[in-house]
């Protein structure tokens, strides 16, 4: 059974930083597409950042510059490092593991506010 578990999410103010991880068990992220999409109240889910099997990378404009995405390989798990936060950033963050087929974790609440 497959199982992405996100963590790291919480209250931040702006300009500050969260690193997000997202363990996977049940599958193997170096195989597949790592992803980290966000969902704020009233919006759609977009996406924020991805990392292929070959290691290339993209953002999305608003994130770009202030936010990373990278793996360990070793821990099987992905990371979302998010600086230089605004309060546009707060939102629901999900990863996903997507190949074949798309693996999707619960979420975690990500709240930028003073």
């Amino acid at each position: 059974q497959v199982q992405l578990v996100e963590s790291g999410g919480g209250l931040v103010q702006p300009g500050g930083s969260l690193k997000l991880s997202c363990t996977a068990s049940g599958v193997l992220l170096r195989f597949n597409n790592l992803a980290w999409f966000r969902q704020a109240p009233g919006k759609q889910r977009e996406l924020v950042a991805r990392l292929d099997r070959s290691g290339r990378t993209d953002y999305a404009d608003s994130v770009k510059g202030r936010f990373t995405i990278s793996m360990d390989n070793a821990k099987n798990t992905g990371y979302l490092q998010m600086n230089h936060m605004e309060p546009e950033d707060t939102a629901v963050y999900y990863c996903s593991a997507q190949s074949a087929a798309a693996y999707w974790g619960q979420g975690t609440q990500v709240t930028v506010s003073s």
